[in-house]
């Protein structure tokens, strides 16, 4: 089949990779002009992947499809983009997002180490002991790193014979022809259309603003005190801090800095709407994480990175079938991760014609 994929972040660019090895020919659309687009959920220098989930059980089942997919990826392109440094947990209050996590790893039966408050701090110096109930450190996880693999898979793709339209915007998609119409007046017709386009996808298929809402966020990338910095160097990724704010931490590993976000900070936005950081919002995140952290004050924003992205209510993944367009919004902000899997299930379910399928899978049900 001639396949059209709309949007090149790490769903299209995993679906076109798919697509590809399936013998389809594709053509990959990105408006940015360059991928990853930078301002868009795949850009950024990394992402956490893990088996904690909290109480969502589906995907934390779903996560060993994740990791075998990574490990086919990895061979196709000849390098790991991946450190395994394991996944650290932090709990405040009872009954906080940290100890979710925790219960999460107890119901699927996954080891982790728990460590009380003192040995925390211990381990971490970074962390205030007197902040905190307990932490625990999951071995099965770390960061990947999305920009690396977008380079990569850009290669990749190109040597295989995938068309790819780096700059080209699709003003407009007519589903029952296959039709998709550029910004600068081009038109091409296929026989498939995935539209992957992350945060602008209600641009181009409005009728899933029912289910979707686009958000605006930002992280900080921070240079924490000197005499914090080996620890930081040598420290897992952080699922979630505990307390309230939603936040985790991607410690600086293989050359990336010290990245801290907070679900609590996303807000209602378009997706390129309040684009630039406002003034002292690096501050604002920083603050965040004390607690758990001690001597927050001393750690000095680098500079900050906004986001849009698109969640569903409950935060599930979403496919839509529309005449001979498959739509696919696998983030609500935490879909990186099951990347190049989400690729391999859309490029099956395109050939197949099991959306039904699909969309149980992408919810993890």
């Amino acid at each position: 089949m001639k396949v059209a994929v709309v949007g090149a972040g790490i769903a299209g660019l995993s679906t076109a990779w798919s697509l590809n090895r399936r013998g389809h020919e594709v053509t990959l659309y990105e408006q940015a002009p360059q991928i990853p687009n930078r301002y868009a959920a795949s850009g950024d220098q990394h992402r956490i992947i893990r088996r904690a989930y909290g109480g969502a059980d589906g995907y934390a089942r779903t996560i060993t499809e994740a990791f075998e997919a990574w490990s086919e990826l990895w061979a196709d392109l000849g390098k790991q983009h991946y450190t395994p440094c394991g996944v650290l947990g932090i709990s405040q209050t009872g009954g906080d997002e940290g100890e979710e996590y925790r219960e999460g790893l107890d119901r699927m039966a996954s080891p982790y180490e728990l460590y009380d408050a003192a040995e925390a701090a211990r381990r971490y110096p970074f962390i205030d002991a007197a902040t905190i109930r307990y932490a625990y450190l999951s071995p099965e996880g770390g960061a990947l790193f999305p920009a690396r693999i977008a380079a990569d898979m850009v290669r990749l793709l190109r040597e295989r014979g995938v068309t790819l339209r780096e700059g080209a915007t699709v003003a407009a998609i007519d589903p029952e022809s296959g039709r998709i119409a550029l910004a600068d007046g081009e038109a091409a017709s296929f026989d498939r259309i995935v539209v992957s386009s992350g945060a602008w996808v209600l641009k181009l298929l409005p009728e899933l603003a029912d289910v979707l809402t686009t958000y605006r966020t930002a992280v900080a990338y921070l240079a924490p005190p000197d005499d914090l910095k080996a620890a930081w160097e040598a420290a897992p990724v952080i699922v979630d801090v505990g307390g309230s704010v939603d936040g985790y931490v991607l410690p600086p590993v293989d050359g990336t800095g010290l990245k801290v976000g907070a679900g609590v900070h996303k807000r209602p936005r378009q997706p390129d709407e309040e684009r630039e950081p406002r003034a002292s919002e690096g501050e604002q995140i920083r603050d965040y994480f004390s607690p758990p952290f001690a001597r927050i004050g001393e750690y000095r924003v680098e500079r900050v990175v906004t986001c849009a992205y698109t969640f569903t209510a409950d935060r599930k993944f979403l496919s839509r079938q529309i005449g001979r367009v498959t739509a696919v919004s696998a983030c609500s902000g935490h879909g990186y991760k099951f990347g190049a899997s989400v690729g391999r299930r859309v490029a099956a379910a395109v050939e197949s014609g099991d959306q039904a399928g699909l969309l149980r899978w992408l919810r993890a049900e």
